[in-house]
């Protein structure tokens, strides 16, 4: 292969690594951008969703609030043509104009429109048959009821919630209906540049900020899907033509990208989904994904941008390394001259003094032979010898030199020439003649007027004498002196080619910078005013009085406090980011803190059929206790949601100088690889959004942001599959010499029919026993409790027969209703019974109403669960 050919073949392989480099690392920046696109997209999904969820959770208890209205009780319970229809308007027409929801309606058994928020417009519900909508099925079935479609008198799309009204003996005779339009939700998805859809169960979107996507099925729907569709006339006229799309390619964590095919639509995007058990639908965000194309293309340029000083350095390089060779091959040709001048140097001596003996010895003739002029003084420093060579270079006038002169004379004539240069004559011509007197060896090169350069070495003679050579070496010199220069340049280029590798370095290192842009999501709009509190309160204070009245308020407080909770987790992690917090360290006693913690999580984990035991402790911590509170919420609050059955445990164990808070759980554990990810904003175990308890996946990072803040140190370990347990460690501090004395119960309201009543608590859960007593207690009853089979037949033997009796249903290895008999025996009677059970299943609901049993699920709605008391205590007598 020639010359050619090999370096065509290095520049075409060049190129192809150029491009191969500059394909994959598009490749790559492609899928990187595309993986935090998707992150991106995930995590504003869940603000979406759950800013959904709370907006609709807003009017979620509304109609239960309106159930429990005695007016609108008596009204279905009047018969026909008894009913004040005006007076019901207008209470639903006040109702409304408080929450501005869209429709108020009650509707009687049969399915017809009693009466409604909107009676005076032309479009009114009042008469109308709503029995074919699900929402009124599933609500005479089921108590509860929800549904979204087009209204059948206002053509106007909105969510329906639905609630069962009761009559004293518990029988459905009817449903309130609040119907919300989702306009305010439209209106805060307008100014999202990404796409946002919401789909039913069925796929068909019916809520976007892009109208073209509204009542397009996502997939093509099954004729089942078409029917019910028809039947409800849940979107009523609207053509249902699915959306052409195809999935390209799936990502890693649950995004994909589709390529949508139809008109307008077309185009490639990220899509996201989330789904919303409660309703049965699912959220999708759709971004665009020419940004990270863009990004592909933006790495692929910087890739070839740095192949640039690739190729320079290679050049520069390339020339080094020839100038190297040059250097060497320079360096070994001086070598070899200076070796070949030493022993031509060395053989001229030893010549030239055997020359010089033979001279002074009467044989002048051997030293014309010789190429340098010779010179030979004897011991008294007087000329004997010289060749012509000698005259030449010295230029002596002719009968200067003769045989027997003092060299002294020479030195003189020198002089006069101005050959010894400057200084005191006589001092040169003396240090000259010591020279030769001295017999030493002496070398030294001599410059003269007319640029030539003279190399003179003296040697002593073996009997007395000097013998002087004097070489033109101006040759040499010019040699040397172009060796120099020639070496001065290769440097001075390697210098410019160094400089100009800098320099293209330096310009692909600014070439390979690009501009990182951090996309913040903002909180925005998530304190509106909550118009639904002062509704809440308004109703309970008119319709209902007493301790029901307060219980009531309380749900409605607790409701309003879980919701500002989320938000609050929220604002305080952008808090913690922007360093917004001052600490407050202090000394604080862990004690009332953990105690507080165990009574307010017992009652969510006694709800979610779970055991809390804690753990008490006199030890005290330096730390923030507000800040320390909410690190521990955020640790329970996940140890309750994350656990499907067992136990949570909360305790503390000395570590050293510090104390090591934990909280002990029994859940699902977390695996190997997502324990630091767990850490990240967003990040859960599960993706979708729980209907028990929502949340946005910021309660970990907002507890290693408060550690950081503290200088506390949080750790997890985990078992999968056999729970987990988070810690973190506080510095301990002296124990201080304060306490506090604990608060006053609330005093009971002695109207409630409840008060005195003496209430008999079955429950084999100490918490869940607890927190019933405390809660009768407040109502005024006298309880009693009992852990088991055992326990309570003991009380049934020593105490008269209680007013009413709360049963749970599962009991160890045997049930509640199965203990009954016994105790009526030892009773002597049958008191009521409410039996409370969280298997919500159709064999367990048969039981107890085949044998006569009223039951609640669990968790347990206090107000609900006053109600029924009072009413089985009236009806009992």
């Amino acid at each position: 292969m020639t010359r050619r050919h090999r370096r065509l073949t290095a520049v075409l392989l060049l190129a192809a690594a150029m491009l191969a480099s500059a394909w994959g690392a598009g490749r790559i920046a492609q899928e990187r951008a595309l993986r935090r696109l998707s992150a991106q997209a995930a995590g504003q999904l869940q603000l979406r969703a759950l800013a959904l969820q709370r907006f609709v959770d807003r009017y979620r208890v509304l109609p239960t609030v309106l159930a429990l209205d005695p007016v609108l009780r008596q009204a279905l319970e009047a018969p026909a043509g008894r009913v004040d229809t005006a007076a019901l308007n207008r209470k639903l027409e006040q109702a409304n104009g408080l929450t501005h929801v869209s429709t108020l309606t009650l509707i009687d058994r049969r399915g017809v429109a009693l009466a409604a928020s909107n009676w005076r417009e032309p479009s009114s519900n009042v008469g109308l048959d709503y029995g074919f909508r699900p929402y009124f099925q599933l609500a005479m079935a089921h108590d509860h009821g929800s549904f979204y479609g087009i209204g059948v008198s206002t053509n106007v799309a909105g969510y329906f919630i639905a609630e069962a009204v009761h009559d004293a003996d518990g029988r459905r005779i009817g449903v309130v209906v609040v119907k919300i339009t989702l306009d305010t939700v439209e209106r805060e998805w307008a100014g999202d540049p990404a796409t946002i859809l919401l789909s039913d169960a069925h796929g068909v979107v019916f809520l976007s900020n892009r109208p073209a996507w509204l009542y397009h099925p996502l997939q093509p729907l099954a004729p089942a899907a078409a029917q019910a569709l028809h039947a409800t006339r849940q979107y009523g006229e609207q053509p249902l033509r699915p959306i052409r799309a195809r999935t390209v390619a799936r990502l890693a964590d649950g995004g994909r990208r589709v390529r949508v095919t139809q008109p307008p639509l077309a185009h490639e995007v990220l899509w996201q989904s989330i789904a919303l058990p409660s309703q049965g639908w699912t959220a999708h965000l759709l971004v665009d994904t020419r940004e990270a194309a863009h990004a592909g293309w933006r790495a692929a340029l910087v890739v070839l941008g740095g192949w640039l000083p690739a190729i320079l350095l290679g050049l520069f390089l390339q020339q080094r390394l020839r100038v190297a060779r040059l250097r060497q091959r320079s360096r070994e040709e001086l070598e070899r001259l200076v070796a070949h001048y030493a022993g031509a140097l060395r053989s001229t001596q030893d010549s030239l003094v055997q020359a010089a003996l033979q001279a002074a010895a009467g044989d002048p003739d051997c030293l014309e032979r010789l190429p340098q002029g010779v010179s030979v003084v004897d011991k008294q420093l007087r000329l004997v010898a010289w060749n012509r060579r000698y005259a030449e270079l010295m230029q002596y006038p002719s009968g200067l030199l003769r045989k027997g002169r003092p060299v002294e004379d020479l030195f003189r004539h020198n002089a006069q020439r101005g050959l010894l240069g400057p200084g005191d004559v006589e001092e040169a011509i003396q240090r000259r003649l010591d020279y030769l007197r001295e017999g030493g060896p002496h070398t030294y090169e001599r410059e003269r007027p007319d640029g030539s350069v003279l190399e003179i070495r003296g040697h002593p003679l073996p009997d007395g004498g000097f013998v002087t050579s004097y070489a033109d070496i101006t040759a040499y010199k010019d040699a040397a002196r172009e060796l120099r220069t020639l070496t001065a340049t290769l440097e001075s280029r390697i210098d410019a080619a160094t400089r100009e590798q800098r320099l293209a370095t330096a310009a692909a290192h600014r070439a390979n910078r690009d501009k990182t842009r951090y996309v913040a999501a903002a909180v925005h709009d998530l304190l509106q005013p909550l118009n639904a509190a002062r509704l809440f309160a308004g109703a309970l204070r008119e319709p209902l009085h007493g301790a029901g009245g307060r219980a009531l308020l309380a749900r409605v407080e607790h409701a309003l406090q879980a919701l500002e909770s989320q938000l609050t987790s929220m604002l305080d992690l952008a808090r913690l980011d922007a360093g917004g917090f001052k600490t407050q360290v202090a000394d604080v006693p862990l004690s009332p803190l953990l105690g507080e913690l165990a009574r307010q999580f017992g009652i969510v984990a006694q709800a979610r059929g779970l055991r809390l035991d804690f753990v008490d402790t006199r030890a005290w911590v330096r730390s923030d206790p507000v800040l320390l509170r909410r690190a521990l919420q955020n640790f329970l609050s996940n140890a309750v949601h994350y656990t499907p059955r067992g136990r949570v445990l909360l305790g503390c164990r000395r570590d050293g100088d510090q104390l090591r808070i934990e909280v002990w759980d029994t859940g699902v554990g977390i695996p190997d690889d997502q324990r630091e990810l767990i850490f990240q904003e967003f990040r859960r175990l599960d993706s979708g959004v729980d209907a028990d308890e929502r949340s946005a996946g910021l309660g970990l990072s907002i507890v290693r942001r408060i550690a950081q803040l503290l200088g506390h140190d949080v750790s997890v370990r985990s078992w999968p599959g056999g729970g987990s347990v988070f810690a973190i460690r506080v510095p301990r501090a002296a124990p201080a010499e304060a306490g506090e004395a604990p608060g006053a119960a609330p005093a009971a309201d002695t109207d409630s029919p409840l008060v005195g009543r003496r209430i008999l608590c079955i429950d084999d859960d100490t918490q869940a026993r607890t927190a019933m007593t405390v809660l009768l207690r407040r109502w005024g009853c006298r309880v009693d409790t009992a852990g088991d089979a055992i326990e309570a037949a003991m009380l049934a033997g020593s105490a008269p027969a209680p007013d009413l009796v709360l049963l749970d249903y599962q009991l160890g290895d045997t049930t509640g209703p199965a203990l009954l008999p016994d105790l009526h025996r030892r009773w002597g009677c049958e008191p009521p019974v409410i039996v409370l059970t969280a298997r919500n299943d159709a064999g367990v609901r048969a039981e107890l109403e085949t044998a006569g049993l009223r039951f609640m699920l669990k968790p347990v709605s206090p107000s609900r669960l006053r109600a029924l008391m009072s009413r089985l205590l009236a009806h009992h007598g």
